[in-house]
């Protein structure tokens, strides 16, 4: 039996750096083992089915592959195909209402608790908003992540120090929620 995951690549094909093209990732994927290999976009999303049922394994794995092929480090997260639903469906936010440039996720490698972000004083940034999930942040920025205050906040090192995080707008977290139902 295979289970079907998204890959999510932190911080590649920004402004140049760290360039990791999409036919080679699918290419990279198909050649350690996976199948239905397919990406999402230029920023990082693939979705591929495999025998494995151990994401942290996965993850290691694709971690060494893109950094033997490219000569560089990419953190990577590996969700299966049930756990990004189940994020889907836990938004504390009215994501049908929203444009999808208004609502974030950002997926931890690991569970967070709030006293990490407790010196964030969540009042000073609204409108803007944010929710902890299973493994996850949701951000709410009515204006989107490039004018967000709120989300540079999240984003500080102390606030993310020891993490391995990395954000998609709705669009991006819907559409691999489907993906990894075909």
């Amino acid at each position: 039996m295979t289970t079907s995951y998204a890959a999510l690549l932190r911080g590649i094909n920004v402004s140049g750096h760290k360039k990791v093209p999409m036919a080679e990732l699918r290419t990279l994927l198909t050649e350690l083992g996976h199948g239905d290999v397919r990406t999402y976009l230029q920023s990082g999303n693939a979705v591929f089915s495999s025998a494995s049922g151990d994401e942290d394994a996965l993850t290691a794995q694709l971690e060494r592959a893109i950094e033997d092929r490219f000569g560089f480090f990419v953190p990577c997260l590996i969700r299966n195909g049930p756990y990004l639903a189940s994020v889907a469906d836990a938004c504390p936010f009215p994501a049908g209402e929203l444009e999808g440039k208004q609502l974030h996720v950002t997926y931890f490698d690991r569970p967070v608790d709030a006293a990490r972000f407790a010196a964030i004083e969540a009042d000073a940034f609204l409108p803007e908003e944010f929710r902890l999930g299973d493994r996850a942040l949701y951000l709410y920025a009515p204006d989107g992540l490039g004018r967000s205050r709120l989300a540079e906040a999240l984003h500080r090192p102390a606030v993310t120090k020891g993490l391995t995080a990395t954000s998609r707008n709705w669009n991006t977290v819907v559409k691999l929620v489907e993906m990894t139902r075909d």
